[in-house]
């Protein structure tokens, strides 16, 4: 790989910036000033800028903590984007969500750059089921529980059997689905009469979300550790 795009793939600087920097002789390659922007480097090569030691990246993988507020795209004309929460040290990777949480509904979501990955997970065929927190204006019983289990026909899509656990406060509950259309949660509490008066995603697979996260918090997670969680192969 050319030196210049593995400093630009793994931190914030931009060709131009490198090529500069390269004059300036603030580049190194395994303790060896650098001499020009292609000269080619491998994985065990060390390549420090200003002293500091890079470590090359080409995907990465973040976690959030999503507060009410904030729509799942990376920008819009009219509301904030879940991207503006996104630290300064990840912005030049451009990150996108994998899938989406309405703008009112809070809790876990994945952010990347990697397409493929991003199409893995969201793909109907790996039936990654996603788990929710609702409190809900009146209680449940154990019709609504079956009404899930059964599936339901909406007019654009035909809802998966979902699984309804309800707790000891009735008007609460939790809502494991495999698809994750838009109001899906609510529109299927709708269906049983009910309306949503709050909603937080907590799972995704077997990835949960930390509850030490504070609301708009931005971690980043390790693809192997991410990846075993979501399809329940980690602790």
């Amino acid at each position: 790989m050319r030196l210049d795009k593995f400093i630009s793939e793994s931190t914030a600087y931009s060709r131009k910036d490198i090529k500069a920097l390269i004059k300036q002789k603030a580049v190194s390659v395994n303790g060896i000033i650098a001499a020009k922007p292609d000269e080619k480097v491998g994985a065990d090569d060390k390549i420090s800028v200003n002293g500091q030691e890079i470590s090359y990246k080409k995907f990465v993988y973040l976690i959030m903590n999503k507060p009410q507020g904030y729509i799942s795209a990376t920008e819009d004309k009219h509301y904030k984007v879940v991207t503006d929460l996104v630290p300064e040290e990840y912005r030049h990777y451009n990150v996108f969500p994998v899938g989406r949480l309405d703008i009112d509904t809070e809790g876990l979501l994945i952010l990347t750059n990697d397409g493929a990955f991003d199409h893995a997970v969201t793909s109907p065929k790996k039936n990654i089921y996603k788990k929710y927190f609702a409190r809900l204006d009146r209680e449940c019983d154990e019709k609504d529980v079956n009404a899930f289990m059964a599936g339901m026909e909406f007019k654009d899509f035909t809802a998966k059997p979902a699984r309804l656990t309800i707790c000891d406060d009735r008007k609460e509950a939790y809502v494991e689905i495999a698809e994750g259309k838009f109001h899906q949660v609510k529109r299927m509490f709708e269906r049983v009469g009910k309306t949503v008066v709050y909603l937080k995603r907590v799972a995704i697979g077997g990835l949960e979300l930390d509850g030490g996260m504070q609301l708009g918090e931005v971690k980043e997670i390790d693809h192997s550790i991410l990846t075993a969680k979501l399809y329940g192969k980690g602790d």
